[in-house]
């Protein structure tokens, strides 16, 4: 779980920067859509993106911010993935996850997509731009890191959280399932001591009523000789 936290970390933190460059993000779309003559449709899918810069991408600046929103596309698929591995989860985590696999995949129509609050990213596009262009794929990336960050929230807090807390409480019983036993192989030990120390408290004084009975004195003479 600590590598995939620290994954998603290294991930915000490249999206952070892609965010920084939105507007060129959005003009390397412009410039593509023109040279592929396809400047009516939105863009719909990540396929969309990457059809644009292998073959209608011509500048430089435009081929790197292309490249860079396929890449965190790419890292974020593959991070979905390994979250497939780290535990199986339950309903909840699982909806999580497969929303997650829905949207990174490359034909997924993103189109009606939004992200909202905290993330401005679409108040940054003009109306229609927002409306009928870029909504979507400006959404795509901040949407999938909250889902996986929601994942790793609820996993902590539900579904790990009760698999360690069933271990501790296991190691708990275990001592305690072995102190009766030591108690009961105590208590006939010290009611046996007690019985033995009993006997031979009788018995000594049996010994002593049998051999310590007052001697009989001799009958009194007067002083003198006798045969």
């Amino acid at each position: 779980m600590n590598e995939v936290v620290e994954t998603l970390r290294k991930i915000e933190q490249n999206y952070k920067l892609f965010q920084q460059q939105q507007f060129s993000f959005v003009r390397a779309l412009e410039h593509t859509r023109e040279e592929a003559h396809d400047s009516i449709r939105p863009v719909s899918s990540i396929t969309q993106v990457q059809c644009y810069k292998d073959h209608h991408c011509y500048n430089a600046t435009d081929r790197r911010i292309l490249n860079m929103f396929i890449s965190i596309c790419n890292d974020l698929r593959s991070l979905c993935q390994k979250l497939e591995t780290v535990h199986p989860g339950d309903s909840t985590s699982n909806a999580l996850l497969e929303k997650c696999k829905v949207l990174l995949n490359d034909s997924n129509d993103f189109t009606a997509i939004r992200a909202t609050y905290p993330h401005g990213v679409v108040n940054y596009l003009s109306l229609e731009e927002a409306r009928h262009r870029y909504g979507g794929v400006v959404s795509l990336i901040p949407i999938v890191i909250d889902s996986m960050g929601e994942w790793i929230t609820y996993m902590k807090r539900h579904v790990l959280y009760k698999v360690s807390r069933g271990r501790a409480m296991s190691k708990k019983e275990t001592p305690i399932s072995q102190t009766p036993s030591a108690v009961h192989l105590a208590a006939p030990t010290s009611v046996s001591n007690k019985h033995t120390v009993r006997l031979q408290e009788k018995d000594f004084q049996t010994y002593l009523a049998e051999n310590q009975r007052p001697q009989q004195k001799a009958p009194w003479r007067p002083p003198g000789k006798h045969p």
